[in-house]
């Protein structure tokens, strides 16, 4: 496992070596409490990782990535750098850099937020009906 400088890392956070490559956290990285990091996982420079948060081996994040709280990666994936995701995303395939995320999976937070309002404008009239 590499830390690299100036990494701060929260109680109760676990991070797995590497099996077959090393697990590096990037210089500057912040990690809250409660947060899995799975093994051969390579976090970035400067990533921001909220309590409550894990991460899948063999997982790579760019830099400045932010996950908020309770999201969850699945393995072997990439998540680009700058990539900003919601708390509670789930990450199932790999996602471009720069752009913000959220829901199950993850998807760009406009078309996120389009189909809440849509689900809610379902239910909405459903109930209006009975």
């Amino acid at each position: 496992m590499i830390v690299q400088d100036h990494v701060e890392i929260g109680a109760c956070t676990t991070i797995d070596r590497g099996a077959l490559g090393d697990t590096v956290i990037g210089e500057g990285t912040k990690i809250d409490n409660l947060v899995q990091i799975g093994h051969n996982t390579r976090l970035g420079r400067h990533c921001v990782i909220v309590a409550q948060v894990g991460i899948s081996g063999s997982c790579e994040l760019g830099d400045f990535v932010v996950l908020g709280g309770q999201v969850g990666v699945a393995d072997h994936l990439t998540i680009g750098a700058g990539a900003r995701l919601a708390a509670r995303t789930g990450v199932t395939s790999s996602i471009e850099g720069g752009m913000d995320y959220g829901g199950l999976p993850a998807k760009p937070v406009k078309q996120w937020a389009r189909e809440l309002v849509a689900v809610s404008n379902l239910v909405k009239q459903t109930k209006k009906k009975t």
